[in-house]
């Protein structure tokens, strides 16, 4: 049985939104640090930001102003709220807990 699922992926033009969601066990969501990274093709895994249990969050730079994560611990849900949309935002996104549990991820891809 999956722990992570992500959704909300999808095909946008640049300057589009986009809002990801994470489902986790209830077991993971209460433990862990939630977290989000994103795969480029042809480059490595990189970690896109993180949310704590008590709402402290943090962001890589290239996305601070655009990218908003948001926990709902009572559906044990994490998002990803992207604004702004960039061609370099074009990745698979995954959800992270804790480092080391993963999601199957889900694409996002910013083309006209």
């Amino acid at each position: 049985q999956a722990q992570l699922v992500e959704s909300g992926g999808g095909l946008v033009q640049p300057g589009g939104s986009l809002r990801l969601s994470c489902v986790a066990s209830r077991n993971i969501f209460s433990i862990y640090v939630m977290n989000w990274y994103r795969q480029a093709p042809g480059k490595e895994r990189e970690w896109v930001g993180q949310a704590t249990s008590g709402g402290i969050t943090n962001y890589r730079d290239s996305v601070k102003g655009r990218f908003t994560i948001s926990r709902d611990n009572a559906k044990n849900t994490m998002y990803l709220q992207m604004n702004s949309l960039k061609p370099e935002d074009t990745a698979v996104y995954y959800c992270n807990a804790g480092g080391i549990k993963w999601g199957q991820g889900t694409q996002v891809t910013v083309s006209s």
